[in-house]
Order: C-alpha cells, then structure tokens, then sequence
C-alpha cells in the first residue's frame, strides 16, 4: 500500500547509499524499477536516473518519461509506450494530485547515492513523439508549494 508525502525523518537533501536502503526505509520500495506505488492509488515515489533519453530534469521542473518501449540491452526506445503499469500509476497522481517523493541518483564530488528532492505533484501527462520519433508518455512534475 503506497505511502504519500514525507516518511519518518527523512527530508530533502537527505542522501541513502543505494536502492536496497531507500527500500529498507520504506522511502522507495522496488529495488530496481523506478516508479513505485500502485494503479489504483498512485505512485508514491520516483526515481531520476537519466534512464530515458526523453527525461528532463529541471529545478523548476521534471520531465518524466514513461516506462516501455525500451529493448533491455540497448536502453534505447524501440517501440510506442502503452498506458500500462507504471504510466497508470503516475496518471493516478494527476488525477488524485497525491505528492510523489522524488530521488535522484548522484554520482559526483560529493559522493553517490540517491539524494532526497522532496515532494513534487505530477500536473499533466502528454502522449507525443520522443526523440527517437516513437510515442511516449511524458509526465510534467512541479515542486509541492509547501516546500519552497
């Protein structure tokens, strides 16, 4: 069962060692897919890894494309996305405008990890052409006005 907003004494900035830790603290639970929750109720928490060549990742803003589509070896898309699985759960959160915990794998001087962005509000969904000229869905999230 998702959980929404803020979960235990973890904020924004904070930053966990890998997957298996935001899944232990109950922060993001898959240890491997990068959307977590439910169709029914929403997604909870995402993960930004610079996976898809469709995202964009803005302080103002996140561009999150949707799942599938993908040939496993490559990484690179290869056929339209479908409305299923994971894209249902952040077409959930818009409608039931549920914040969404936001993570981002780091990987720089500072150290690596996955750093804590806070909670955002999935606020539209398109369905259009991605760079390599299939349809994906792209999902527009903004910061939760209670954090700024």
């Amino acid at each position: 069962m998702p959980i929404f907003g803020h979960i235990s004494y973890y904020r924004p900035g904070d930053v966990l060692e890998n997957r298996l830790a935001l899944s232990r603290a109950g922060l993001h639970r898959p240890t491997r897919a990068g959307v977590s929750g439910s169709e029914a109720e929403g997604a909870d928490s995402i993960i930004l890894a610079d996976q898809y060549e469709d995202d964009d990742f803005r302080e103002e803003e996140i561009i999150y494309s949707g799942s599938g589509g993908r040939n496993p070896r490559t990484g690179k898309q290869v056929t339209n996305q479908e409305m299923t699985g994971r894209n249902l759960m952040l077409r959930r959160s818009l409608e039931t405008t549920q914040p969404v915990r936001v993570f981002r794998k780091i990987n720089d001087e500072t150290g690596s990890g996955y750093r804590y962005e806070g909670l955002y509000h999935v606020v539209d969904a398109v369905y259009e052409a991605g760079k390599s000229g299939f349809l994906v869905w792209k999902f527009r999230l903004e910061p939760d006005s209670l954090e700024l």
